[in-house]
C-alpha cells in the first residue's frame, strides 16, 4: 500500500496540522477539569474546541468561563435544558450542533470528544501520526482504561481493533464526510466503522502504550446504572445489525469483563428485548448484509482478518477507497 510522506503533509491552511474538537456535554461537572486540562496539555492543541453544553444545571457553565483564558479556541455552544440526559442519538443532535457553527474546509480532522476522559500529553499528535502513515484510515483511537474502585488499578475496556472508541472518534475530515457523518441512533459509535469498512477505509483503535488513556467513568455504566448500561449496549448491538450468532459469541466473551455474569446478562437481554419488540435496526442500502458477513466471517477467522477481508472486498467493488466521494446515510 502507498503511504503518506509521515514528515510532511500540512492542513487546510499551511504548515499547521488543524483539527476541531466537538464536546456535546451534560453534567459532568466532576471529570470536566481534568478532560480540559488533558486537552492544554497537548502537544498539538487542537485549532478549535467547540462545547456544546446540553443543558446541564451542575456547574459546567462556571468551570468553562474559568478556562477561557487558557484556551482562546474555546467555543461555547448552551442547549436548552430538556430535563433528561439523552444518550445515543441525544449526543449526536447535540454534536451536529456544534458541528454547525463550524467550517470544515479550515480543518484537516474532526473529534467528537467526551469530557470525562483523561488523555495523555502526546495523544492527539499519535493520532495523526497513524493517519499519515496510513491513507485510508478514516477514524482511530487509543485504548480506553478505568481505575478499579478500590485499588485504583488500570484495567482495560476491551476494545476490539476494528474500532474507534466513541468517546474519542477521531476523523480524518474527508473519511467522515464520506460515510455522511454520524448516525443519529443508538449504536452510532459502531456503525459507524461498519460504514468506514463499506466504503473501503479502516477504523482501529491503537494498543501504543502512549495513546491509552483513562475513561472516568467505565464505558457501558451508564449515568443510571451499570446494569442499564450493559442492556442498552445489547440494544445498541441489535441496532447495529449483529446477528444472533455473533451476538451470542459476544456474550461468552464478556464473561471475561467484570462483573462476569451480571453485565453478560444484560447485555443479553437487551438484545433480545430489542428483538421482540421489533425495534427498527440502522440500515442505509446494503447495510444489514454487509454487517451480517463480516460478522459471520469473524466467527470463523477472528475479527482483524474478516474486517480487514470485508474492506478489500468493497475496494475492489468500488474500484478504490471513496474517500471524499459522495454522502449517504444519517446526519
Amino acid at each position: 500500500m502507498a503511504q503518506m510522506d509521515t514528515g510532511g503533509p500540512v492542513g487546510p491552511r499551511g504548515g499547521e496540522r488543524r483539527y476541531v474538537v466537538i464536546a456535546p456535554s451534560r453534567d459532568e461537572a466532576g471529570t470536566l477539569r481534568t478532560t480540559l486540562d488533558s486537552l492544554l496539555r497537548q502537544t498539538i492543541p487542537p485549532a478549535k474546541l467547540v462545547f456544546v453544553d446540553d443543558g446541564s444545571t451542575d456547574e459546567t457553565q462556571a468551570i468553562l468561563e474559568s478556562y477561557r483564558g487558557r484556551m482562546p479556541y474555546l467555543e461555547v455552544i448552551t442547549r436548552v435544558d430538556r430535563g433528561v440526559r439523552k444518550v445515543g442519538p441525544g449526543v449526536i443532535e447535540a454534536f451536529n450542533e456544534g458541528l454547525a457553527s463550524v467550517d470544515l474546509s479550515e480543518f484537516e480532522f474532526l473529534c467528537k470528544l467526551d469530557m470525562d476522559l483523561d488523555l495523555p500529553d502526546g495523544y492527539f499528535e499519535g493520532l495523526i501520526r497513524h493517519m499519515d502513515a496510513d491513507p485510508v484510515l478514516a477514524t482511530c483511537s487509543g485504548k480506553p482504561y478505568f481505575r478499579e474502585g478500590g485499588t485504583g488499578q488500570l484495567v482495560s475496556e476491551h476494545i476490539a481493533d476494528e474500532f474507534a472508541v466513541g468517546m474519542t472518534k477521531f476523523y480524518r475530515v474527508s473519511a467522515w464526510r464520506t460515510i455522511g457523518g454520524f448516525p443519529i441512533s443508538i449504536g452510532w459509535d459502531g456503525i459507524d466503522c461498519h460504514l468506514c469498512r463499506m466504503h473501503g477505509l479502516r477504523a482501529t483503535s491503537f494498543p501504543d502504550p502512549d495513546l491509552q488513556f483513562i475513561h472516568l467513568r467505565p464505558m457501558g455504566s451508564s449515568h443510571i446504572s451499570l446494569w442499564h448500561g450493559r442492556k442498552r449496549h445489547g440494544l445498541g448491538a441489535w441496532v447495529m445489525g449483529t446477528p444472533p450468532l455473533f451476538m451470542l459469541a459476544a456474550t461468552v466473551y464478556r464473561l471475561n469483563k467484570r462483573p462476569r455474569v451480571v453485565g453478560a446478562v444484560a447485555m443479553l437481554l437487551g438484545y433480545l428485548q430489542a428483538w421482540r419488540g421489533g425495534v427498527k435496526r440502522y440500515d442505509v442500502p446494503g447495510y444489514l448484509a454487509f454487517v451480517r458477513s463480516y460478522q459471520h466471517l469473524a466467527l470463523a477467522m477472528g475479527r482483524g482478518r474478516a474486517a480487514e477481508h470485508m474492506r478489500l472486498r468493497a475496494v475492489r467493488r468500488r474500484g478504490g477507497p471513496s474517500i471524499g466521494g459522495a454522502v449517504h446515510g444519517t446526519r
